[in-house]
């Protein structure tokens, strides 16, 4: 669904329009990753895990989904959709976009700023484009909540990696789950394998499932044949 390395391709020739692959199966997917992860903090398991390692026996205090906010970055296809299965979960949910959006029960804001200060728990879905390179540095994830948490499942250029280690160390955040890095695979010496803070994956948020997605393929085929336009354009000005 990420479009930028095709759009930045100096061979694309200009004026062909392109058309991203909206896959019911990815959407689905990817919410399910959205909410595992987000289970994952709120109920502290992560850090349970991390106690089965010391064997220790100690419980932290358990929270109701309203107690929390979620912001998701980016509304799009994937956002919208993820936005409201928390928000039907019980969960608070905030939604910052660069165009004006609404979705029911769902605090929509175009202030980046607005969005993270009111959040405990941050998911980036954003394309990746010059406006959104850099966009969760040390001033951004100063705004979430402490023992607050990021999960980046959209492009590893989103975070400033150096800037979420130092608010992981710092004790301001209590978890990072990654799952997009600059450099994919992830360099097997990559301090990043092994930090306490983090959990890490290996780009599977969401993959292509062709039981959903060929027939998404050929509906666009098929309009393209009858001298349509296919679905789901690429704007080349905003990039994605």
């Amino acid at each position: 669904m990420g479009v930028e390395n095709i759009i930045a391709d100096p061979e694309l020739p200009r004026g062909v329009p392109v058309a991203r692959l909206i896959d019911p199966g990815m959407v689905n997917a990817m919410g399910e990753t959205v909410i595992a992860y987000v289970l994952d903090w709120h109920r502290h398991f992560y850090l349970y895990r991390r106690w089965q390692q010391e064997k220790t026996w100690k419980r932290r205090r358990q929270y109701l989904p309203s107690d929390r906010t979620v912001a998701i970055l980016g509304l799009g296809e994937l956002g919208a959709t993820v936005a409201m299965r928390l928000k039907d979960m019980g969960f608070h949910v905030a939604g910052w976009s660069r165009r004006p959006k609404a979705l029911d029960g769902v605090y929509c804001s175009m202030d980046l700023g607005d969005v993270l200060s009111r959040s405990d728990a941050v998911v980036c879905l954003l394309p990746l484009t010059p406006h959104t390179q850099g966009i969760l540095d040390a001033r951004a994830l100063a705004r979430i909540r402490k023992d607050g948490c990021v999960i980046n499942l959209a492009r590893g250029g989103h975070v400033v990696m150096p800037d979420l280690l130092a608010a992981l160390d710092s004790g301001h955040l209590a978890h990072a789950y990654l799952d997009v890095f600059e450099t994919e695979p992830l360099p097997a010496d990559s301090p990043l394998w092994t930090h306490p803070g983090l959990t890490v994956t290996p780009h599977i948020a969401a993959l292509s499932e062709p039981r959903t997605s060929v027939g998404k393929i050929a509906e666009n085929v098929e309009l393209v044949r009858r001298g349509e336009l296919p679905r789901n354009l690429v704007d080349f000005d905003a990039g994605y």
